[in-house]
Parts: structure tokens; sequence; C-alpha cells
């Protein structure tokens, strides 16, 4: 499957800079409310830059890490290969619920809904994946011009037509079944949106 025709603008970024822009990774989930003992996914997963903190957070919690790519994904496997309670999953967000065995306590996208075709599928997807009072964080670019976000003095992200605010995340996820619960900054140029199952 081809990530960029599903998902147009989410290529994992470089490193370098992908790791400068996200010093902390695990205060960003304790900050969106992920705690241990969660069943949670990472969807969207990447190279797994926010799956291994996420594993050794929710722990003895499970961790799904799912992605399309299939060396991304196995660059997450590996930085999470000890713990016993972390399954990597190939395959397509918007068919969640068909690539996990239980309902979970937490789904967890970042820079990757801006560039989801069809949203409010995804987030019905996510929705049934979800236990009751679940929720779903999402983790967006703020709407800034793109030559506005710079890491390493170059422009980052998406561009700046695609970066959604947290009103319009709202207004394509709660008809899936939810409800914002609250927008919080998780890093200077991101918010994040949480959502609650209704």
């Amino acid at each position: 499957m081809n990530k960029q025709a599903l998902f147009p603008a989410t290529l994992m970024p470089a490193k370098d800079w992908w790791h400068t822009l996200w010093p902390d990774p695990e205060a960003v989930l304790r900050s969106v409310g992920i705690e241990s003992d969660m069943q949670v996914v990472d969807l969207c997963c990447g190279d797994g830059h926010f799956t291994r903190p996420m594993c050794e957070l929710v722990h003895p919690g499970k961790t799904w890490a799912l992605d399309l790519d299939a060396d991304l994904l196995g660059e997450a496997e590996k930085g999470c290969q000890a713990n016993p309670n972390f399954h990597a999953i190939l395959g397509d967000a918007r068919e969640l619920t068909q690539q996990i065995d239980e309902p979970v306590d937490f789904v967890f996208i970042a820079n990757t809904f801006h560039g989801v075709p069809e949203k409010t599928e995804l987030a019905r997807a996510v929705h049934d994946a979800l236990k009751p009072g679940g929720r779903f964080a999402v983790i967006n670019w703020h709407r800034r011009p793109r030559e506005e976000t710079t890491v390493l003095d170059q422009p980052r992200g998406p561009d700046t037509e695609l970066r959604m605010p947290p009103e319009d995340v709202q207004k394509v996820v709660e008809p899936a079944g939810f409800k914002l619960e609250k927008v919080v900054d998780v890093g200077p140029y991101h918010y994040a949106a949480i959502f609650l199952k209704q």
C-alpha cells in the first residue's frame, strides 16, 4: 500500500529536525492524558518516535502501533521489541477495528490527520475501536504560514493550506460520535485536540 497515495502530505520527516521538534515525546503523551495501564493505539505511527515512550508509559497496558509503511513500522517495532504488550500492525488506519483484537482506552494520531482524505470516516473507525468513555487525541500543526514554522533554520511541516485549526478538526470529528474535551498546546507549532467518545 502506498501511504502517500492514501494519506497525502504525511511522509515521515527526516529524523534530525523531527527529533529537534519533539525532544520529549513522553511529555506530549502525558499532556494528552495517556497513562499507566491503558490500552492505546499509535495510529499512523511512522518510525515510532511516540510509540517507544508510549509503550513504557502505559506498561503493563498494551500498545498497538499501526502504519501503512512496512519499513517505518519495522523501526517502531525495534524500539518496543522488549515489551511483550506491544503489537505492530501493517495496515490501513481506516480499518482499525479489524486490526486490533479488543477495544482500547485511547487512540493517538500525530501529524497525519491533515492528510486524511475522509477524516470523519477515520474518526468513525476510531470511535468503533474505543471503549465507552475512550479518548481520541489529534496532534496537528497550528494554522500558521509554513515559512513561520522553522526547525533547524528551515520551514517545516505541511503546506499552509493543509493545516487545520482546532475548530476545523472538531467539525469533522464530532459527527463520528465524539465531543471535544479540550485543546492543549504540545509544542511550539502544534496543538492536541482531545475528544471523548460519546
